[in-house]
Order: C-alpha cells, then sequence, then structure tokens
C-alpha cells in the first residue's frame, strides 16, 4: 500500500487545526441571544416604611383604657374625712395593716374622730389629726370600743397571695419596689418580707418611741417629698386617693415639728365615716386605675420616657413616688 509524503501529512494535520481554531470563536460569536446568560432584572425599589406610631402618652393610654382596667373603692374599707373645706377620700390597707385597719374601723364606727382636730401641719413632711390631749390621761378623749395600742404592722410575708407589679428600675431603699392592689410598696424577696411606701399621700399610725405604741387614733398623711426613711419604722394603713389639696394646703404650724400651739388654729374634724355607712346618695363614688395590668405597664413605661412634645430628654426610669395613680368618679368613661 502506497504511503502519503510524510510532509504531506504534516501539511494536512497543521491545516486541520487551523480550521478547527477559526471554528470555536466563530460558533460562539454566532449563537442565539436566548442561549446566553440573561442579563439580572433591575432590582425593585423598596417599599416606603410605615411611620413608626407615635408612643403613647399617660393621657393615651387613660382615654383608651377599658372598663377592666378600673376598679371600684371598696366602700368597707374607705374613708370619709370631713372638713368645713371639703371631703378626703382615704382608701384603707387591710392587706398590709388588718390589725390597725379594724381598730381605725372600730374607732370611725363609735364617733371617736368627730370633732377633733387636725393639730398639726409640717412643711414637706406631715398632716397629722387626732385627739390634741391625746397624751393628757385626765383630759383624753375615751374610746369605747377601740385600742389606743396595736402591735406594729411594718411590714408583713411576701408571699404567693401578695401581688405585686414590680418596677423596672432599682431603689435605694429596697431591693425592689412596685405596687400591691394599688399602693406603692417594697419588697425584699431574701427576707420573704414586702411592705407599704412612704409616698405622697400615703396615711399611717403615729407612735411614740415604743413600736407597739400606735394603734391609728391619731393619724398622718404624707405632703411632701417622700420620707421613705420611715419605711419599716411606722404602720402605714391607706392613701388619699382625693382631697390631697385640702390638707397639703393647710397653713404650716408655728410649733416645733409644725404643731398648732392654740387651739383657735388647728382644723376643726367634723366627721369620718366609712363609705359603707353613708347613704349611697351621699357618697363619693371613684375608681381607682388599677396595678395589675397590661395598662398599668403601658402607663409607667409611658412616665420612664416622656414623649410629649416639651420633654426634650426623656428621663428612662421612674422612682416608685413619681407614679402617678389615676382617679376618676364612676362613670367617667360614659
Amino acid at each position: 500500500m502506497a504511503h502519503a509524503p510524510r510532509s504531506l501529512v504534516l501539511v494536512l494535520i497543521v491545516a486541520a487545526c487551523t480550521s478547527l481554531g477559526a471554528l470555536g470563536p466563530a460558533r460562539a460569536a454566532d449563537a442565539p441571544a436566548s442561549a446566553a446568560a440573561a442579563p439580572a432584572p433591575p432590582a425593585s425599589p423598596k417599599a416606603a416604611k410605615a411611620p413608626a406610631p407615635a408612643p403613647k402618652t399617660m393621657a393615651d393610654i387613660i382615654s383608651g383604657s377599658r372598663p377592666s382596667d378600673w376598679r371600684p373603692l371598696d366602700p368597707e374599707n374607705t374613708l370619709y374625712l370631713d372638713l368645713s373645706s371639703g371631703r378626703v377620700v382615704i382608701e384603707l390597707a387591710p392587706v398590709f395593716a388588718p390589725h390597725h385597719v379594724s381598730n381605725v374601723k372600730t374607732l370611725v364606727r363609735e364617733g371617736y374622730f368627730d370633732g377633733l382636730a387636725i393639730i398639726r401641719a409640717q412643711d414637706n413632711y406631715v398632716v397629722q389629726w387626732g385627739d390634741p390631749d391625746g397624751d393628757d390621761t385626765a383630759k383624753q378623749r375615751p374610746m369605747k370600743m377601740g385600742q389606743r395600742k396595736v402591735p406594729a404592722e411594718f411590714d408583713r410575708r411576701a408571699g404567693a397571695d401578695l401581688h405585686f407589679t414590680r418596677l423596672p428600675d432599682g431603689d435605694v431603699y429596697a431591693p425592689q419596689v412596685g405596687f400591691s392592689d394599688g399602693f406603692p410598696a417594697a419588697r425584699d424577696p431574701k427576707l420573704g418580707r414586702a411592705w407599704l411606701a412612704h409616698c405622697y399621700g400615703m396615711v399611717g399610725a403615729g407612735r411614740d418611741v415604743d413600736a407597739n405604741s400606735g394603734g391609728g387614733a391619731e393619724l398622718y398623711v404624707v405632703i411632701g417629698h417622700a420620707p421613705r426613711h420611715l419605711d419599716r419604722n411606722v404602720t402605714l394603713l391607706g392613701r388619699v386617693v382625693s382631697g390631697m389639696d385640702l390638707l397639703s394646703s393647710i397653713p404650716r404650724g408655728p410649733a416645733p415639728m409644725g404643731f398648732f400651739e392654740k387651739p383657735e388654729m388647728r382644723v376643726p374634724i367634723r366627721s369620718i365615716k366609712i363609705a359603707a355607712d353613708v347613704p349611697e346618695t351621699e357618697r363619693t363614688n371613684l375608681e381607682m386605675f388599677r396595678t395589675d395590668t397590661a395598662a398599668f405597664t403601658a402607663l409607667v413605661e409611658s412616665r420612664r420616657n416622656r414623649r410629649e412634645e416639651w420633654f426634650k430628654n426623656p428621663a428612662g426610669h421612674i422612682e416608685l413616688c413619681n407614679v402617678p395613680l389615676p382617679v376618676r368618679p364612676v362613670g367617667a368613661a360614659k
């Protein structure tokens, strides 16, 4: 068999390689557009974010509250202190001071306070009422069923039966502070004890040096900056929920500690009654903002971070005695 010359073979090989090299690029360039990589679609513009809702103020929270966010005063544990200037309404706290509350109610029902007087008004501290001659056994007003002395109730067990809404911020007087059944309170989990706090409007039973020397025959209300150093040193048994202006505006007593030296300077007490003993048509029917609801938690937050236009630097914190406790007449929302 005849063979092609070696030179011819080399020529054919080179020609074939050259032809193949030329075909490759030509086919890539001639490829249909559908076979090429599709360009990425243009990015769709981001949807505009809806403006964040404006933080609610305390007024917003109250106006948007539900009937279940409020509770009426218990007539059996509500006192009416009637003065010539008007009525002071006091809510009692039997959960924290059951024996003192019971004794005060006994004294009220026997008419002990009627005709007595406000005997002390100390600036930035307290207003106190009772028997001006209470320390004189020869002149003091007699009691029928009430007692002059009741064992101190400075604190109580902080068990599961005591509802406690804890505030998010710290306190210098107690490990924890918050509200229990509408009253400002403090708690020590290690000791397992809880107590009421001396905030503005709180009502306590005056006593002597002996811790058990008070019983509620002399009562006082805080009218100034919260004297929290008195916590767990005096029995607190309630708070004023209406009429604080009548007490805080009383002229200050000129004697040491704000006592009135002259009888004519004292403010007479017309009467103190338990609301349950007053005809319904003569009652002051109020309801309190509950302190165990989501609405109250929102209210606290609204006061920690004030968002009204006037505020430029919200504090981000709140102190126990700065938390407001809204009160309104029953049916005010209708």
